[in-house]
């Protein structure tokens, strides 16, 4: 269970920023005992994975604070975001260290280890991530459009924040992730319900323009 819910979080997160539950996980997995990772995906700890992930992190953090740019750089995070939450689901379900919930450590801490021989997990990951990216590159044309541009820096910080905060607890208290995941879905299902009303009003709003014209 904890397994499934590390990775639906971590899956979640990347559906708003690839590179940073990719990050979280090599980084805790690394450097810490809190994580261990099922083989196939040790590479992601590896230091030129994190150099690397590090270097598209810093690009995507300005290309998506950027209005009009940042809709582009959504259409180009189609492929990118959907894949890391594959990778993330995986690997967050390979293994999942119960030592913060338990309170022990070691080997006789009965933490639960699942490797991943299957492509059920990066399957699913794929589709929960496609769908959190779809609502965000709905919702952002929008919300610069309404406000001129100026909201869309503040909009891509606070998604920033909400992934490093998601995958932080996919990882450290997986079961808060009963709470996050579907505040997160309702959030999403907001903003494209949203999205969709501002679009008609402006599309109304341009045919009743005209009319008078």
């Amino acid at each position: 269970m904890f397994a499934t819910l590390t990775g639906l979080g971590l899956a979640s997160a990347a559906g708003l920023n690839a590179y940073i539950p990719l990050l979280a996980v090599g980084l805790i997995a690394r450097f810490t005992d809190l994580l261990t990772l099922g083989e196939s995906w040790r590479w992601i700890e590896h230091p030129v994975t994190l150099v690397v992930l590090t270097v598209l992190l810093a690009v995507e953090f300005v290309a998506d604070k950027v209005p009009a740019f940042d809709s582009v750089n959504d259409v180009l995070q189609t492929v990118v975001r959907p894949t890391s939450g594959g990778i993330t689901f995986g690997a967050g379900a390979s293994a999942v260290e119960l030592t913060e919930l338990t309170g022990t450590t070691g080997a006789a801490s009965g933490a639960a280890v699942v490797e991943g021989g299957s492509w059920g997990p990066v399957v699913a990951g794929v589709v929960v991530a496609l769908l959190f990216h779809l609502a965000k590159a709905l919702a952002r044309p929008v919300v610069n459009t309404v406000t001129a541009g100026c909201a869309a820096p503040a909009v891509s910080f606070l998604e920033d924040v909400a992934s490093l905060i998601t995958s932080l607890l996919a990882i450290l208290l997986p079961v808060l992730i009963l709470v996050v995941f579907p505040l997160m879905v309702l959030a999403g299902v907001w903003a494209a319900r949203r999205g969709r009303r501002l679009r008609r009003e402006r599309r109304g709003g341009g045919e009743e323009a005209g009319a008078a014209a």
